[in-house]
């Protein structure tokens, strides 16, 4: 993705959260010189990848496959090995209409995904099979608000803003707008991205950027490079 591209993109997702009375927390704003002044005080921050994410998986085709994201708070892996701890995390997600999030599950997390405004948000699911690929035959459970739902292989759930449906490591998803862009919000056990995204078709979590001009805001993906 350009640089450029993404800068867009993240001034269009600020603009977005903040239309459905949502405020983010001082650091989305940071520019990168703000980052890099703050972040020998906010190690943890940066540990804990917290901020803005935008993918399109390294097919070049964010309009149809691609997320924007932002990671409000995060735990730590030992915490939640421990039982103890910060064993927790939360994200906001922007989904597009037109845009898919591809087929996708976890190793560890357990993750609520809620609809948090905008259109319908249509979630596609399978079943984990022994080998740990999608289970093609097999009904799908899945808790939404607390209530059981029972679907065949493949079945989507559509979840109207203020639904939710609760996601295992057992459950292979992939989702989409409908109707009009989706706030989604993600609730979940500790969040890894390095390691705990598992894709049917094998896929990159993160975008490779063309530096075409200076980064406005600085991506998760970006810390390494940019602040060391």
């Amino acid at each position: 993705m350009k640089r450029s591209d993404i800068n867009a993109i993240v001034s269009a997702a600020d603009r977005f959260i903040a239309g459905f009375g949502f405020a983010l927390p001082p650091f989305a704003g940071w520019t990168p010189a703000q980052f890099g002044d703050e972040a020998p005080n906010a190690r943890r921050l940066v540990d804990a990848r917290l901020g803005w994410d935008v993918t399109d998986y390294g097919q070049g085709r964010f309009d149809e496959l691609g997320l924007v994201l932002f990671t409000l708070r995060n735990g730590r892996i030992d915490e939640l090995q421990a039982g103890r701890g910060m064993v927790y995390a939360e994200k906001l997600l922007i989904s597009r209409v037109g845009q898919l999030s591809p087929m996708h599950r976890h190793i560890v997390k357990t993750e609520d995904i809620i609809n948090r405004g905008g259109g319908a948000l249509a979630v596609e699911l399978f079943a984990l099979a022994p080998d740990g690929g999608l289970d093609r035959a097999a009904q799908v459970q899945v808790l939404s608000d607390g209530k059981w739902c029972t679907l065949p292989a493949g079945g989507v759930l559509r979840l109207a803003p203020g639904q939710s449906v609760t996601l295992t490591p057992a459950h292979w998803h992939a989702f989409w707008a409908e109707g009009a862009d989706v706030l989604i919000g993600e609730v979940s056990t500790v969040n890894d991205d390095e390691t705990d995204n598992i894709f049917a078709d094998p896929l990159p979590r993160f975008c490779d950027i063309d530096e075409d001009e200076p980064p406005a805001r600085l991506l998760v993906s970006d810390y390494a490079r940019f602040l060391g």
